[in-house]
């Protein structure tokens, strides 16, 4: 059985009852640590449960990972599948732990992050998030993964990306924007002139949006009696 303790991880409770959750996965070779900064940005009422993981997989240069790379836009199988199960299970724990549904839960991160969000959020077998949130990642190609568009129409994702991005190309969010639309998602997306970095003029923007994407999906929690 799955426990929240498969993951290290930092957690942010909510000033009150929480309205939803928020669950932000770190980029390669960061930690649980990295994008605790983005709480207050994302979440500055405190009004959510905000949980950040550390990636299970120590390799070089350093720092925890999600999967191996193989290529960029590639992860290697065997370390993505592996990782991927292990956060099915770990939220599965984080919703029995808070009593937060996964359909309240935003899901965002940065760089591999990012590609672990997209797939948990927007993969085939899997229930739909209230969002994703998706900062200079990709949706990942890898044996075994598909996008599930039938069950995804009107998921708000937001896809954020640097346009000189010399890590992660800027063409894989231009493809992810296209692959989204044509899957009738909810898309906001955006580009900035700089690199492979959050970019802090677009978090007001981003803080909005995930603010009426918690709302949206809790009035609609209430309104099935979720």
């Amino acid at each position: 059985m799955s426990s929240l303790d498969d993951l290290v991880h930092r957690v942010r409770p909510p000033r009150g009852e929480a309205e939803g959750a928020l669950v932000l996965l770190h980029g390669r070779g960061a930690s649980e640590l990295d994008l605790l900064p983005l709480v207050d940005e994302l979440d500055p009422k405190g009004r959510l449960h905000v949980v950040t993981p550390r990636g299970p997989l120590s390799l070089p240069p350093g720092g925890a990972h999600w999967y191996a790379v193989a290529r960029v836009g590639h992860p290697d199988p065997d370390t993505f599948w592996s990782s991927y199960r292990l956060l099915e299970g770990w939220l599965d724990a984080l919703v029995d732990h808070t009593g937060v549904p996964l359909e309240r839960m935003v899901l965002g991160g940065f760089s591999m992050g990012a590609v672990m969000s997209y797939a948990l959020g927007l993969g085939a077998g899997r229930p739909a998030p209230a969002g994703v949130l998706a900062l200079s990642g990709f949706i990942p190609t890898v044996e075994g993964w598909e996008l599930e568009p039938e069950s995804r129409r009107g998921l708000r994702v937001a896809t954020v990306h640097g346009a000189q991005d010399a890590v992660i190309s800027v063409d894989f969010a231009r493809v992810a924007r296209s692959r989204l639309e044509g899957a009738g998602i909810d898309l906001l997306y955006r580009e900035f002139q700089g690199g492979h970095t959050v970019e802090p003029e677009l978090l007001p923007e981003l803080r909005t949006w995930r603010g009426e994407t918690s709302s949206a999906a809790e009035s609609s929690s209430r309104g099935t009696g979720a």
